[in-house]
């Protein structure tokens, strides 16, 4: 899959997509096959750094101790070494922090007190403090840079099911950015999957609120939601049963 390819969708998904009183974020859905979720060695759990931002700034708690209290006010949340055990006691109040939170940042020499008191929350979702993605860091870093960096971050991992979901941009954004961040997603699945393009299946794109559209070789291809087969047998029973009441009342 080239560059050209992907501008073109994009081009095409702008086209059929209704206008909208805000403005959407650009998402791909990338389809993989030939692997099982259940196998550990064919899970994915890779951090890809785009090569510009997604559109939407991430939201991230520090998960810190007193050398990095006052840095760590640059982040949305912070959460002191003195706090753990109050967040240990009450996990729906780790799940709400988590449910508010894209990235986690946490002390590396406090690791295995985060780990303790909020690692079987935030270890099931995904967002423990991982070093992959520049989460873990010393007593004495500069924290500056890392907002910007997580900024362009996306988490790919596959669960239980063999299909990976992200962000890629904005609707305000030039095609240009979009297919760039699309194509580095691409380019690095490639390189991390054990079967390389064989392991991916297909590729769609959308908007927030428009059809799906497909990015294939041959050109872009839309795929507009089906009609609910369960709801059209509903009406049909109600209208059938309907007159069988009205003659039952009348012969009372």
């Amino acid at each position: 899959m080239n560059k050209k390819i992907i501008l073109d969708s994009i081009k095409k998904l702008r086209e059929i997509s209704p206008k909208r009183n805000f403005k959407q974020s650009f998402d791909v859905s990338i389809n993989l096959s030939n692997l099982s979720p259940k196998k550990s060695d064919d899970k994915i759990d890779l951090f890809v750094q785009l090569p510009h931002p997604r559109g939407k700034d991430v939201k991230i708690c520090a998960l810190v101790g007193k050398e990095l209290e006052s840095k760590a006010k640059i982040f949305n949340n912070v959460v002191l070494e003195e706090e753990f055990p109050i967040y240990k006691k009450d996990k729906k109040k780790i799940k709400k922090l988590a449910r508010s939170c894209d990235f986690f940042v946490a002390q590396s020499n406090l690791m295995p007190q985060v780990a303790m008191a909020f690692g079987k929350v935030l270890g099931p979702l995904g967002k423990m403090p991982n070093p992959k993605a520049g989460c873990v860091v010393s007593p004495t870093a500069i924290l500056e840079p890392l907002t910007a960096k997580l900024n362009k971050i996306i988490h790919l991992e596959t669960k239980n099911q063999v299909i990976l979901k992200a962000v890629v941009g904005s609707e305000s954004f030039e095609d240009d950015l979009v297919a760039d961040n699309i194509f580095s997603i691409y380019d690095n699945l490639v390189h991390n999957l054990p079967q390389g393009k064989s392991n991916i299946k297909s590729i769609f794109i959308k908007l927030t609120m428009s059809p799906c559209l497909e990015i294939t070789g041959e050109g872009p291809v839309i795929h507009e939601k089906k009609k609910s087969k369960t709801k059209a047998l509903i009406i049909k029973k109600e209208k059938t049963t309907k007159p069988i009441k009205e003659i039952t009342k009348k012969d009372g």
